[in-house]
């Protein structure tokens, strides 16, 4: 029945969501740390993912620039993913493969923090964004499910990695986006305190 296999969704995301705030709270507070220091001390957040991740870096950017759910200053983040000229321009002269890392090295600085996104962690052009990043004396915080692949092997201590432990595509986009609003919360939390209504 179409009503069970709906149901089941819900069940399995849920069951997923308890089981990876287990295993990924602790890394959570550490990628919140890395950002809230560094959107505090004047650097950026570039943000890179392809498809739905690449709408998942998008949004978080926007959560930042705009607000999450209370006002505050602007926090400094890019989606690298929005600007069709660059990305047209970078596929065609160097090969998709490229279209995030020429951005990361164009616009990152040491201090700034790469927000990677891909729920296999086997996408070249966000691996070859991480290496980037890495070059650039950049901060990674990489988001990735069905064990991390080639982009969790290439994480530094430095480096967070919040991998989703499992395999299924849309059910780590689920947990993907409530991490990311974890972390715009607890950016915010971290900047500015409790919320005065809270206090």
């Amino acid at each position: 029945m179409l009503e069970q296999r709906i149901r089941q969704h819900f069940h399995d995301s849920a069951q997923l969501k308890l089981q990876a705030a287990a295993l990924l709270a602790e890394p959570l507070a550490q990628a919140v740390a890395i950002l809230a220091n560094a959107l505090a001390n004047g650097a950026r957040v570039l943000a890179c993912g392809n498809g739905g991740s690449a709408a998942d870096a998008q949004h978080f950017a926007a959560e930042l620039v705009g607000r999450f759910e209370r006002e505050r200053p602007e926090l400094a983040a890019i989606a690298l993913s929005t600007d069709t000229s660059i990305l047209t321009a970078i596929g065609n002269d160097y090969g998709f493969d490229q279209v995030f890392a020429r951005q990361v090295r164009a616009l990152g600085q040491p201090g700034d923090v790469l927000l990677a996104i891909s729920t296999s962690g086997h996408s070249v052009n966000v691996v070859e964004a991480v290496r980037a990043a890495q070059e650039r004396d950049m901060h990674v915080v990489a988001f990735t499910g069905k064990g991390g692949g080639e982009m969790g092997a290439l994480l530094r201590d430095v480096d967070v990695h919040l991998c989703v432990p499992h395999d299924r595509t849309a059910r780590i986009q689920e947990v993907h986006l409530l991490m990311l609003h974890c972390i715009c919360d607890g950016v915010d939390w971290t900047l500015m305190g409790e919320p005065e209504d809270k206090a």
